[in-house]
């Protein structure tokens, strides 16, 4: 099966990030920009943490906080699970369910190199789904 590298290799490894001492409307602003559900909450270099937009639903909206007063670090998620290039799709895919979220920032040591959804985690067992099908058609019929 597919490892994560083999996913940011056709996805890219473009992350999206922002510091925690931001307000929410501004990572809020930032997914919807960029279409994302997640962004990486970032010290300089150091992954602090990643908000979402389930965060900003139950942390900010659901409280009826004010998205402009409350900065990211007060909603944050900061016990980030994370995965390394050479993990395998379904292990993500396990970690995902198991823990009932929705994106993996990719580390090496301590560098970010990337983040992927479950809707990426998804679509790469799809993929591979339809390859083997196809390989055991022809074999079938050969």
């Amino acid at each position: 099966m597919r490892q994560v590298k083999h996913l940011l290799e056709h996805k890219g490894s473009a992350i999206f990030s922002i510091a925690p001492d931001k307000p929410v409307l501004e990572a809020i602003k930032h997914m919807a920009e960029h279409r994302v559900g997640a962004l990486l909450v970032m010290r300089g270099e150091r992954l602090a943490g990643i908000i979402s937009e389930r965060d900003y639903a139950r942390k900010v909206i659901l409280q009826g906080r004010s998205s402009a007063q409350t900065s990211v670090a007060d909603i944050m998620s900061d016990n980030v699970l994370t995965v390394g290039p050479d993990t395998d799709v379904f292990d993500c895919m396990r970690l995902c369910t198991d823990s009932r979220i929705r994106h993996l920032p990719v580390v090496v040591g301590e560098k970010v190199v990337g983040m992927i959804s479950i809707g990426d985690l998804v679509k790469a067992v799809i993929d591979a789904q339809a390859e083997e099908i196809e390989h055991l058609q022809r074999y079938i019929t050969s």
